[in-house]
């Protein structure tokens, strides 16, 4: 979903660009056209006052030579044309006349007197008008390029209703790919709370609001034995089924990898069971996948306002319900109630106490080495969380963190983990440090700048930072998940895929996924010896990491048997107890400065 949205955002930055471009020109085709109508009107004022100016001193020029030759007229019935030849010269008008009687077809005429005050005649001519010839002359190529102008903002307009139009095209793409999943075309996450949300504040006093999660079963399986083509196609077909089957008036989105969100309102009491019965029997039917495929299901909801009123009280208590009926097996239907939400008294120990000990600094970092495979000598340490209550004593991060990803706080936790470790790290220069990012933590954006923001702060190189992350952070929106490993990876940091093995498992991730380092979980290691499909499998792994270029650590070690098998299959490195527990940075300080190559016996005293 992650490229169709940054598809989308390209798209609609390019119409934006063509938008704002469209404007400009039309606003200065707009503005040339203007400055030329202008222009225009303003030459021929000027060329038309300019000969008015032009006849005017002419006329003025013509009655002071009339005065000064006054007494050549009257003296003769008609003046020697030489002499009008020298009048014109003198005022600068050509084909200037003397007659008797005002010409009918000059322009411009003037009498006269002579020197009794009589009128003897009449000059004649035709009033000049150079500018405004000029301008005539100029005229076609004036309106030539006022058309070319008119054509051009015209044009422009046209562009400018067409790059709207690809905007607002553009700004509905991208709006469909933030709300919907890439490949279902449902309402994805984000758009399914925002529904519930609606819905909530939609429903009257009246009616009840139901929030359903169904989770498909098998499809670990159906990925395994058809693909990732074969197991979208299923989930897509899936997807169609399951709309089908809802009441018109019912909201369905996929909120995960295998997972759909259901929500319908409806007047009194409803039958909410029975609506998702019908969806899950339609989930049940067979699929055809190049074969027959046949999938289950199961189902958990709540409703509103029985049990509860809010969005984030709605989701939980409906996961809760889905985990109920997930332990109850395939096809259960399961609605909430207070009953299965009753915590235990760690439980409810763990979420007064944990928010105090973060805030108390309570939480601190114990690390176990990782060696080589080959000598023993420790290239690195792994920073484990540890919580040492002031009476309860130790708590297991299995109880606690649990109830950190509940409660909200995985990310105060995880940056803690981050910064500390990089802070500690300095106690050791030539190991590298190798730290778990939850999902939670890297389904997050802002996990860049924590890392980027832990990285300066300590001074640490980046190139000795190891992040793991688990196969399940690849599967939910996997294009996503690409986008941000890179990111990290541009940062100088390593990542390494956690007890691999143990999930999905899928080729095709691997791939995809810009990896450094694989982690063979320990359930394959704790079998070595006792079953020969443990060490072919661990075989097989390392002969993938060794083709896609990963290299491979081994973790859970305790026998010097199980070292000496992973060693003959190729391991690189070893993490677990026959080396050494995990322990606080002081002890770690005594181990390492113990540790030479060939050197076991050191980081086991």
């Amino acid at each position: 979903m992650a490229s169709h949205i940054q598809t989308a955002g390209a798209s609609q930055a390019r119409a934006r660009r063509m938008l704002s471009g469209s404007r400009l020109i039309v606003v200065l085709a707009l503005l040339a056209l203007g400055a030329s109508i202008v222009t225009t009107g303003v030459g021929y004022s000027l060329a038309r006052q300019s000969d008015e100016r032009l006849g005017a001193d002419q006329r003025t020029a013509l009655r002071g030579a009339i005065a000064d030759f006054r007494t050549w007229f009257g003296q003769t019935g008609a003046l020697d044309p030489r002499f009008v030849r020298t009048v014109e010269h003198s005022v600068n008008i050509r084909g200037l006349t003397f007659e008797a009687e005002p010409s009918s077809d000059a322009g411009e005429s003037q009498p006269v007197i002579d020197a009794d005050g009589r009128i003897a005649g009449f000059f004649s001519w035709e009033r000049p008008h150079p500018m405004m010839t000029a301008m005539n002359r100029l005229a076609p190529l004036i309106a030539g390029i006022t058309a070319v102008l008119v054509g051009f903002a015209a044009f422009s307009l046209w562009q400018l209703r067409r790059a709207g139009r690809d905007l607002a095209a553009s700004e509905e793409m991208a709006r469909r790919a933030a709300d919907e999943d890439k490949l279902t075309r449902l309402p994805n996450h984000a758009k399914v709370l925002e529904l519930l949300d609606l819905a909530l504040a939609e429903r009257t006093m009246d009616e009840v609001t139901t929030f359903a999660l169904i989770e498909v079963d098998g499809m670990d399986d159906v990925t395994a034995h058809h693909g990732v083509l074969g197991s979208d196609e299923l989930i897509v077909a899936a997807a169609g089924r399951l709309k089908e089957s809802l009441p018109p008036q019912a909201v369905c989105g996929r909120i995960a990898a295998d997972e759909f969100a259901v929500i319908f309102t409806a007047v009194g009491e409803i039958d909410a069971e029975t609506v998702l019965r019908a969806a899950i029997e339609a989930l049940a039917r067979p699929y055809w996948v190049d074969t027959v495929v046949r999938l289950s299901a199961h189902c958990g909801f709540a409703q509103a306002p029985g049990h509860g009123a809010t969005r984030g009280e709605l989701a939980r208590r409906t996961e809760i319900a889905l985990r109920a009926a997930d332990s109850k097996g395939p096809g259960t239907i399961v609605a909430f109630e207070p009953s299965l939400d009753t915590l235990s008294a760690e439980q409810r120990f763990i979420h007064r106490e944990l928010p105090r000990a973060i805030t108390a600094n309570e939480m601190e970092l114990h690390y176990q080495p990782i060696v080589s495979a080959d000598n023993s000598a420790v290239l690195g340490v792994e920073a484990l969380l540890r919580w040492t209550h002031a009476t309860k004593g130790p708590i297991s991060p299995a109880a606690f963190v649990p109830v950190a990803e509940q409660m909200g706080l995985m990310d105060t936790l995880g940056a803690f983990v981050l910064r500390k470790a990089l802070q500690e790290a300095k106690r050791w220069p030539e190991l590298y440090v190798a730290v778990n990012l939850s999902p939670l933590q890297v389904r997050d954006r802002s996990i860049i700048d924590t890392v980027r923001s832990a990285l300066e702060d300590s001074g640490v190189p980046p190139s000795r930072l190891m992040l793991e992350i688990t196969e399940g952070v690849l599967i939910d929106n996997p294009d996503e998940m690409i986008r941000r490993i890179g990111d990290l990876h541009a940062l100088g940091v390593r990542i390494a895929l956690d007890d691999f093995g143990s999930g999905y498992s899928n080729l095709s991730y691997l791939q995809r996924f810009p990896l450094d380092k694989l982690k063979i979980d320990r359930s394959f290691v704790a079998v070595l010896g006792q079953s020969g499909n443990g060490g072919v499998i661990i075989q097989a792994i390392v002969a993938l990491g060794r083709a896609l270029g990963l290299s491979i650590t081994v973790e859970g070690v305790e026998t010097e048997q199980q070292r000496v098998l992973l060693r003959l299959a190729g391991c690189d490195e070893m993490q677990g107890f026959l080396f050494a527990r995990p322990a606080p940075p002081k002890a770690i300080d005594r181990l390492i400065a113990g540790s030479k190559p060939g050197g076991r016996a050191a980081l086991t005293a």
